[in-house]
Order: C-alpha cells, then sequence, then structure tokens
C-alpha cells in the first residue's frame, strides 16, 4: 500500500517508516521537522514537509494514499499540563483535520499513535485495555481525545482504526535512535551520563512500593514498536475491526535502578546518580499487559531484554560518535 506516516521523522516515526518501507510499502513522510530530522528518513521513503494546519500541502501528501499512520504530536507531559491549548490544538484539533483530508482523499485506514498515559494511575497492574481510562495529565487527554474521536468517525464515514498505546518505547533501530532535545527518556539520558554528554542522572524518588524504592516501567523496544504498527496495518488491510491495543514487553518490568546497573554493564562505565524528590504524577509502577494484541494480530517482542533494548542504543550513539 501507499502510506502516509505523520511524524515519520521522529524518533519511533522513523523506525515505523523503516519496517513499512521492509516490507514492501510505499511510505511518504509527512513531517514539519520541528522535532524531527530530516536524515532520519529512510532514502526509500519519500519526505513532504508539510505541517497538519497547512490543508493543501496535507492534501498534496495524501493523494493516491490507502492508509494513514499517524503519529505527528506534541509529547511532553510536564509542558502538557503548563500549557495545555498547545496540546489540544496539536493532538485533537489538528488531529481532527487530518481525519476530514483522509475523508476527502476516500482513505478508510488509520494506525493512530497513543500511549498508556491515557490510563492516568492505574488501579491495579498489568493494565489491559478494558480499565479505566482517567488521565492525570493533559497529554494523555489529548490522546484519549482522539482516539474517542475515532469509533464516532467509523459509524458516520466507515473509518477504520487501530489504537496502539505505547508504554515506554527505548533503544535504536540500526539507523535511527532517539534525538530529542531536550531528552526526557530515562534510556538515553543514562547512556548520555555514561558518555560524558551531562555530568549525573537524577532518580527521583526512591522511596517507592517497589522492590529497590525507585519507579518500574514497560520497556518495548522501538523495532518491535514499530513492527506492531506494520501488523495493525496488515490487520486492517485484511478487513479487521477497530481495536486499541497496548504496546509492552509483557514481563514485571524494570526499576530505574535496573536501567542504571544494565547501562553499566552494557556500556562498562559509571555513571554518577543524584537522588531528586518525587515527581508529581508518577505512579509506582506501569507495566502493560499486551496479550490482546498477541492474541489478536499475533504481535510479540522478539527484543525484551533490557540488556538488548539498552545495547541496541548504546551501538547507535557509538556509531553517531556519540559515545
Amino acid at each position: 500500500m501507499r502510506v502516509v506516516v505523520t511524524g515519520g521523522a521522529g524518533y519511533i516515526g522513523s523506525v515505523v517508516a523503516e519496517e513499512l518501507v521492509a516490507k514492501g510499502h510505499e511510505v511518504v513522510v509527512f513531517d514539519n521537522l520541528q522535532k524531527g530530522h530530516r536524515d532520519a528518513v529512510v532514502p526509500e521513503a519519500r519526505l513532504v514537509v508539510g505541517d497538519l494546519a497547512d490543508r493543501e500541502r496535507l492534501r498534496g501528501a495524501l493523494r493516491g494514499a490507502e492508509a494513514v499512520v499517524h503519529m505527528a504530536a506534541d509529547s511532553l507531559v510536564g509542558e502538557s499540563v503548563q500549557d495545555p491549548a498547545k496540546y489540544f490544538r496539536t493532538n485533537v484539533v489538528l488531529g481532527l483535520a487530518l481525519l476530514d483530508a483522509m475523508r476527502e482523499a476516500s482513505i478508510d485506514k488509520l494506525v493512530f499513535s497513543s500511549t498508556a498515559a491515557v490510563y492516568g494511575d492505574p488501579k491495579r497492574q498489568p493494565i489491559e485495555e478494558t480499565d479505566e481510562t482517567e488521565p492525570n495529565n493533559a497529554y494523555g487527554e489529548t490522546k484519549l481525545a482522539f482516539e474517542r474521536a475515532l469509533p464516532w468517525y467509523a459509524r458516520a464515514y466507515g473509518l477504520r482504526a487501530v489504537s496502539l498505546r505505547y508504554f515506554n518505547a527505548a533503544g535504536a533501530s540500526e539507523r535511527n535512535g532517539e534525538r530529542h532535545d531536550p531528552e526526557t527518556h530515562l534510556v538515553p539520558i543514562v547512556l548520555q551520563a555514561a558518555a560524558g554528554a551531562r555530568p549525573d542522572v537524577t532518580v527521583f524518588g526512591d522511596d517507592y512500593a517497589t522492590p529497590d524504592g525507585t519507579c518500574v516501567r514497560d520497556y518495548v523496544h522501538v523495532v518491535d514498536l514499530a513492527r506492531a504498527h506494520v501488523a495493525a496495518l496488515d490487520a486492517l488491510a485484511a478487513g479487521g475491526p477497530s481495536r486499541a491495543y497496548n504496546l509492552g514487553c509483557g514481563g514485571a518490568g524494570y526499576s530505574v535502578k535496573q536501567v542504571l546497573e544494565v547501562a553499566r554493564a552494557v556500556t562498562g562505565r559509571d555513571i554518577s546518580v543524584k537522588l531528586g524528590p518525587r515527581r508529581a504524577g508518577d505512579p509506582a509502577v506501569l507495566v502493560a499487559s499486551s496479550a490482546r494484541i498477541a492474541r489478536e494480530l499475533g504481535w510479540a517482542p522478539t527484543m525484551q531484554s533490557l540488556e538488548a533494548i539498552v545495547g541496541s542504543a548504546w551501538r547507535w550513539m557509538q556509531r553517531r560518535d556519540l559515545a
């Protein structure tokens, strides 16, 4: 199929585009390059530099396409609380503009990049798709608002959509890794400290009700994440139903201290740590049940170990002379 990937020059989007090309799809990347990188776009894909607010540019990118993978979004939790207007405009208003442009182009298949933030502070672990969705920040609220629009578009206009709720994406493909500014994700922060690019790593709280007192998260390799998008697209192409799926590794998760220990082992370098206060809204544990997508789409992570995830990110940094 011809597939348009919005936000396809970003961290996850670029790896999704890689996987789609590898599976024989014709890929158009639509990205404004505010956070994405031109050199992250795989050469076999066509890059259209544009913003979702630019209706004519978007129409041109969608022309002839059969499906959309929608990844363009604002995604910083803290910023979303400070400036919710920005997040509702980008993630909801411009998201709906994309859906309307898809209708005009007669495109009825959508894979949506959602988030575990739709669950808020969950009442049980592991989290299942049927659990309550109660976001505790504007980022999660806007992602959920867009998800909630999809069934209505399905009833009225025949749209079929799969929403993929990511937990903690990490690691790197051979070509692409994390390049955020500022960097907010734990794995690249820890590896930057190992490389000497930052003096230390701040651990936000060590008194949580977890085995070692630090927060536990579910890390999923970015390549496995990308393959889930391909599986979702294949399911829609085969006439499958609209669904929401969690994407995690399916284990017990890893603590902040475990990430530090693995990073020291992988890099062979010391990593200086300082203790900071808890951050407001940080749940002690966030772990996914990915049983639904395994059962219905046959997806399962192939790189589950933290060593494999961190190791791939470190090798990518070394290839780019960042380590």
